[in-house]
């Protein structure tokens, strides 16, 4: 048992979802007991076993399935030797709770200049894992970034192939200069990333959409990024930017719409 909880540290230190499946309920004849659990990966492989045979192809399958929609599921079979082919198993029934367990959600800021800066501070604050990714060392260290979780220094493109980028990243590009956004946006804007977006003008934007376009991005996929970044606060210093960038961040990990409570906005 704890080769599974080991498997889901590690899992989740990753930055991967991962299913853990428990058979809550088992009557008759069933290939294990009630407490039995098996953990189950986006890809089908596994931890320990509930018992083989279709009854585990059927809970992988429904696994990887909850996995897809990020959602728990309760699941009932009937064994019977007809449906299950397995031998021995007769008029048995098990119940299955998969949960899904997702990795704690991260920010991955792509530029640590004066507003990457202040974006750290507010994720750290908001409970957000805080990553920041830049290829200047001077501007990306732990006297500069102390509420970061990790700090990545080295080639921006070079070093986002290698981070594990799922659906509960959210990323922030705010490098500086056109260069250097296109090429971060280039990596993921077909990402699973719950949230991409990438400051700059509406005449910066287009461009580098504009760009993009020419190296084979759909209009489709930029149509996603969150480009210029932010909420409309009208905001100034990198402090407020920061703020209007996590308040958009939170908008749509929240499913609002940014509108104002007074006028019945939420």
């Amino acid at each position: 048992m704890s080769t599974i909880y080991e498997a889901i540290l590690e899992a989740t230190r990753r930055g991967d979802s991962v299913a853990l499946a428990t058979i809550v309920k088992a009557t008759g004849s069933t290939p294990r007991e009630a407490g039995t659990k098996m953990l189950i990966y986006p890809d089908g492989s596994m931890v320990d076993t509930i018992g083989g045979g279709n009854l585990e192809a059927n809970v992988i399958a429904e696994a990887q399935a909850a996995l897809g929609e990020g959602k728990p599921r309760l699941v009932r079979y009937e064994l019977q030797d007809s449906e299950a082919g397995d031998p021995g198993i007769c008029g048995g029934e098990a119940e299955i709770f998969i949960d899904v367990i997702n990795p704690h959600p991260t920010v991955l800021i792509v530029g640590a200049g004066h507003v990457g800066q202040s974006i750290a501070v507010l994720s750290s604050f908001l409970g957000f894992r805080t990553v920041v990714l830049d290829d200047r060392a001077e501007f990306a260290n732990t006297e500069r970034l102390p509420q970061a979780d990790e700090i990545i220094v080295g080639d921006v493109v070079e070093e986002m192939t290698r981070f594990n980028i799922n659906r509960q990243a959210h990323i922030v590009i705010v490098t500086r200069g056109h260069e250097y956004d296109r090429g971060a946006l280039r990596q993921v804007v077909s990402s699973p990333a719950a949230y991409i977006g990438m400051i700059g003008s509406r005449r910066k934007v287009k461009m580098v959409f504009d760009a993009l376009q020419k190296d084979g991005v759909t209009k489709e996929a930029l149509a996603a990024v969150h480009a210029p970044i932010g909420l409309d606060i009208h905001a100034e210093t990198p402090e407020e930017i920061a703020l209007s960038i996590m308040a958009e961040i939170v908008m749509v990990r929240r499913g609002g719409q940014g509108g104002l409570m007074r006028l019945g906005g939420r």
